[in-house]
């Protein structure tokens, strides 16, 4: 008489765990699903539905007391033809671009240094790059406008040394704006060109000389065209935050330089109009999509 052998509940269970390892091995559909799972139901939670949520209010009327009254309008987006809002935009982009070039005057040539640095110094110098991350935003913020108000350190300096009479109105200006941004998104740009300039084989310069090429030839002709996918990256860095910046013209521009992220703070928090807010939010969302997508086409067109 033959006795059938018992399964241990373990046993049953590793069975069990084995044949789910081995359908998910034999499914690459099934497999891509587990391992994209958890990212894709986090930005849907957390990036598309958000998003959903302000483009559906854009699209809303303004109810008593700052409340959301839901009629279907585009008032809120026809609004920002106002020359009052387009103003804002302007300002804001043009700042952002401003404070993007200065990054890349500055970013360009420290990148270089670093990179033809040598090997022992050049972690020493990214460390210094790095530094002002080690601080809060907004401590460095109020460290610059010390260092900007009229009894501030460059004004005290500048009247001591007598090369002017009277206090120069540097903060809350348009200058103070820039300032800011470009200390505080200038590590953004260094890196992207580092990291570029470092892998970039410069026996390529010497051919170049060899032939004939001067130092700004061998430079817009050679380095510039094969180290640009790091300017290209450095430069969404650094325009992406700055055209939407909150903390630096709040405070360095002290309610004269507005830009686009105080006026959605003023609709949402001051005035209580939600729908505009939320249109300008979204018109914000499209000036950042497009830049990136100018990014990727540049770049495509530089892999081609």
């Amino acid at each position: 008489m033959v006795v059938a052998e018992r399964v241990r509940p373990d046993q049953q269970i590793l069975t069990w765990r084995e044949r789910i390892v081995e359908v998910i091995r034999q499914r690459e559909g099934l497999r891509a699903l587990l391992l994209a799972g958890p990212g894709g139901l986090w930005l849907l939670l957390f990036f598309l539905l958000p998003i959903a949520i302000v483009f559906a209010y854009s699209f809303a009327h303004r109810g008593p007391y700052g409340t959301v009254a839901w009629a279907f309008t585009v008032e809120n987006y026809t609004r920002l033809f106002d020359w009052l809002y387009i103003r804002v935009f302007l300002v804001s982009v043009w700042l952002a671009l401003l404070s993007t070039i200065i990054c890349l005057l500055i970013g360009y040539p420290f990148a270089y240094v670093i990179a033809r640095a040598p090997r022992r110094w050049r972690n020493a110098l990214l460390v210094l790059v790095l530094i002002p991350f080690w601080t809060n935003f907004l401590v460095r913020t109020y460290a610059i406008m010390l260092l900007l108000r009229a009894d501030g350190l460059i004004n005290n300096a500048l009247l001591w040394l007598g090369v002017i009479e009277h206090p120069l109105p540097m903060l809350f200006t348009p200058f103070a704006v820039v300032l800011g941004l470009v200390y505080g998104y200038l590590p953004f740009m260094i890196l992207p060109i580092y990291a570029s300039i470092e892998k970039f084989d410069f026996t390529l310069v010497e051919a170049a000389q060899d032939l004939g090429a001067n130092t700004w030839h061998v430079f817009w002709r050679v380095l510039l065209p094969l180290t640009l996918p790091g300017v290209l990256a450095g430069s969404i860095l650094v325009f992406i935050p700055s055209v939407g910046a909150f903390v630096t013209p709040d405070l360095l521009g002290g309610g004269k330089v507005v830009m686009i992220a105080n006026l959605i703070n003023q609709q949402f928090l001051t005035v209580r109009h939600w729908p505009f807010g939320s249109a300008v939010s979204f018109v914000l969302m499209t000036i950042v999509l497009a830049a990136t997508m100018l990014y990727f086409r540049l770049g495509e067109g530089r892999r081609i």
